[in-house]
């Protein structure tokens, strides 16, 4: 199965995709808790890609995109990543008879580190930043072995966003939908299928306090490029938004908003205690904001997407204190 390179993101791309991912990824549940609703003063639902395969939505940007490549010249491929991306195109890469060559920072996330080997990929160490990871995956890559970007590619967009088709036929009266934000691959994706079906559906993008680097790209009017970011959510780290996320953000996202890292281990502690929801930090991160003391949902129908459930334990207890 071939299809050139999608020159931009639409509803029949999404659509498209769901038909390419069919049997490969799961039509994860929306989980509903009274507990969390209680707490957020809102009818809240849980998007529970946490518990797709590999542990995350990135599997199915993954192979959407590998399966648009003809696989009878293309003999490998290349990712640069902190982690989910790396364990999806891994797991898709071995799926296709390719072999996988994952460029991971120095100090990654070790369960990530395990899995994407345990699927067969060739592990690189590259640098501690996004910058770093991808200028080796450059050096790399070439016609015979292309690059599989995290997020800052169409077909990828496309794939990440049937997570937003999916909601919107298990809850059609859905109103808001918080989405995690790294590169905006997801939110990219979701927010196309969102308001292409439901625009008065409201998508609101959920950052870290530390790696906010979508809302300084919209306080400043054009992508910033941060010179560097901290937070307990590993896989939004980002420096700056993509180049082809950027406009779609600016253009179909209501908001953009912050969270403390505090906030974000609250949200995974939260999850697991009422929900007995195994969540990393990064996939806690959209819930966070729901949970804010000012209710800024209450009444509000919600749908949080949990992007994913990779939980380095040790760095998560150091966060929590204990």
């Amino acid at each position: 199965m071939t299809e050139s390179r999608s020159e931009t993101l639409t509803l029949q791309s999404l659509r498209q995709a769901r038909i390419r991912l069919q049997n490969r990824i799961r039509t994860t549940p929306l989980i509903a808790s009274r507990s969390i609703s209680d707490v957020t003063e809102a009818n809240v639902r849980l998007k529970a890609e946490h518990l797709q395969r590999t542990g995350s939505f990135k599997i199915r940007g993954a192979f959407n995109r590998l399966l648009t490549f003809d696989r009878t010249r293309v003999q490998g491929v290349v990712a640069a990543s902190s982690g989910n991306h790396g364990q999806a195109v891994a797991y898709a890469a071995r799926a296709l008879g390719l072999q996988a060559t994952i460029i991971l920072p120095h100090g990654a996330n070790r369960l990530k580190v395990r899995s994407t080997q345990d699927f067969g990929a060739r592990i690189e160490y590259a640098g501690t930043t996004s910058a770093d990871r991808l200028a080796r995956a450059l050096t790399l890559a070439d016609d015979l072995h292309p690059l599989v970007a995290p997020y800052d590619d169409y077909a990828v967009m496309a794939g990440q966003g049937t997570i937003g088709l999916e909601i919107l036929e298990q809850w059609p009266e859905v109103e808001v939908v918080l989405v995690p934000i790294g590169g905006g691959g997801l939110i990219s994706g979701i927010a196309t299928a969102i308001k292409s079906s439901a625009p008065h559906v409201r998508v609101i993008g959920v950052e870290p306090e530390g790696a906010a680097k979508v809302s300084a790209s919209l306080a400043a009017g054009h992508r910033v490029t941060l010179e560097s970011t901290i937070s307990v959510a590993d896989g939004l780290k980002a420096l700056t938004p993509g180049e082809l996320t950027w406009p779609l953000i600016e253009r179909l996202v209501d908001a953009v908003v912050t969270v403390s890292d505090q906030a974000i281990v609250e949200a995974t502690r939260l999850l697991a205690e009422r929900t007995k929801q195994v969540v990393e930090p990064s996939g806690a991160t959209a819930l966070a904001y729901a949970l804010a003391p000012d209710h800024p949902l209450q009444g509000l129908n919600v749908v949080a997407v949990l992007s994913g459930g990779n939980i380095d334990w040790s760095s998560l207890l150091s966060a929590l204190g204990e």
